[in-house]
């Protein structure tokens, strides 16, 4: 659970995450686009339905979503990629929106789209179970299962690659069909448990 204590500020959160409050708070669902929040409202990609609130008051605020784990991620003027379905709460400081990440979404079966959160300020990601953050280099890539994965930061560049063989046909396969491979510098958050993915029907 993430306690936010607010005076007269606001935070975006994810619709119904909030649990608890005292003080004085005010809710608005947030429905339009702009201000780069278009990429976290109602998008309808491949079934996945996002939208956020902006929550606005004075006193403390509490928001969980499914007892899932909360990471916080500090952001100095840098970006962070993370599946909206991860995204719980973010400082009103930060600018939200979308960039399109091609096949590596369209293997999830939730969206082609991944969330963007850039500025200086907390973002608060949800994972379940407790996320894992891993070190990328130049000389140590990442290979990540679409399920597994949360979010990422840095200078890496995705590629999605399939790891689907003759035994996968058979049932032999080691059932991880789709690959995200990340190169570069930066850090990748992945979870210990998997969505249902596409690539895991394969």
């Amino acid at each position: 659970m993430l306690a936010v204590e607010m005076t007269g500020d606001s935070v975006k959160a994810k619709n119904g995450s909030m649990v608890a409050y005292d003080g004085t708070m005010n809710f608005k669902k947030l429905t339009g686009g702009g201000e780069g929040i278009r990429g976290m409202v109602t998008r309808r990609l491949t079934n996945e339905q996002m939208t956020v609130m902006e929550v606005r008051g004075h006193g403390t605020c509490w928001f969980a979503d499914r007892a899932a784990e909360i990471s916080l991620v500090h952001l100095q003027g840098e970006k962070l990629y993370v599946e909206s379905s991860n995204v719980l709460c973010v400082e009103a400081t930060l600018r939200t929106g979308t960039t399109f990440t091609g096949l590596r979404g369209a293997s999830q079966g939730n969206g082609v789209f991944t969330t963007t959160v850039e500025g200086t300020g907390q973002a608060a990601i949800i994972s379940d179970g407790p996320a894992v953050l891993l070190r990328v280099t130049k000389q140590h890539p990442l290979t990540v299962d679409p399920g597994a994965y949360v979010a990422h930061q840095g200078n890496l560049k995705q590629s999605f690659q399939s790891g689907v063989t003759f035994r996968h046909f058979f049932g032999e396969g080691g059932g991880e069909a789709f690959q995200i491979r990340f190169e570069g510098e930066g850090l990748v958050y992945v979870q210990p448990s998997e969505r249902d993915t596409i690539a895991g029907d394969v």
